[in-house]
């Protein structure tokens, strides 16, 4: 019986999005089952207190840690659109980027990856005007700097034609539309909310190489890293399952910047056989 080759994917979260008074989501009982952190930036939400203890929590667990820009939309916790000229969007992604930075740079960790959040990345996703701008800031920080963008979006072709580093990244609590689009958080049924259902959607992607759309359609995907929201209800338990079961079914779970590594080490090696 042939083997089935070595899988590695990162496993991300969205955390850091705390503020002030208000706590959301439990970022340290979820750091140990990732491998990457996506810290806010304090325009969504996030502040220089929550930035600087969520950064020291991820270095102590060796967890990777990238920049969550997004929209200066902190009652709408980035989720809300918003027409920004280019421009001031570009000084937006730079200003959150380089903050956040300079947290990692205190504790002597890299900064990894940037991941757009909420409508700032659906637009992005959308729009090639949206995606050149956030792929733009992204290279104007550091051109060395990974992209974390959707699977067959704008933004994972903008990156590409910036130049920069790009991982596709699938959703581990969400549902998504025929067409590859993530379900509107508008329709009840968006979001995953059983963990045995989470974890045969991520089984799927990684594994099978598909998405099972809300029609029944499978869709083909590509998936560097699986994302699990950390405001989500469930988030400790879907993150806790998602690995056990990926570790079960012999999945290296490595940071972002080691998956594309290999990958890219692997395209060299099989341009160089052909």
């Amino acid at each position: 019986m042939a083997t089935r080759p070595q899988v590695m994917v990162d496993v991300n979260c969205d955390m850091g999005e705390s503020y002030g008074a208000f706590c959301i989501g439990s970022d340290a009982e979820i750091l140990p089952w990732i491998s990457s952190a996506n810290v806010a930036c304090g325009f969504h939400g996030g502040d220089a207190l929550v930035m600087n203890r969520t950064v020291q929590m991820a270095k102590a667990r060796g967890v990777a840690v990238g920049a969550h820009p997004s929209f200066p939309d902190l009652q709408g916790f980035g989720r809300r659109r918003m027409d920004v000229p280019p421009a001031e969007l570009q000084a937006i992604l730079v200003y959150q980027i380089g903050a956040l930075r300079a947290f990692t740079e205190i504790h002597g960790i890299a900064l990894q990856h940037v991941k757009p959040h909420g409508a700032l990345s659906n637009m992005a996703s959308e729009n090639p005007d949206v995606a050149k701008v956030v792929a733009e800031a992204v290279r104007l920080v550091n051109p060395n700097l990974i992209l974390l963008a959707p699977f067959g979006s704008r933004l994972a072709q903008a990156g590409k034609e910036a130049g920069l580093k790009v991982a596709l990244e699938v959703f581990a609590d969400r549902r998504y539309e025929a067409d590859g689009s993530l379900r509107s958080r508008q329709h009840g049924n968006a979001l995953l909310t059983q963990p045995e259902e989470v974890v045969q959607h991520v089984l799927g992607m990684v594994l099978e190489n598909r998405i099972t759309a809300v029609d029944g359609l499978h869709i083909p995907v590509k998936a560097h890293s699986v994302c699990i929201h950390g405001d989500s209800p469930g988030a400790v338990e879907f993150a806790r399952r998602v690995h056990q079961a990926l570790e079960a079914h012999s999945v290296q779970i490595q940071p972002l910047a080691q998956v594309i590594a290999i990958l890219r080490q692997d395209d060299g090696d099989a341009g160089r056989r052909g």
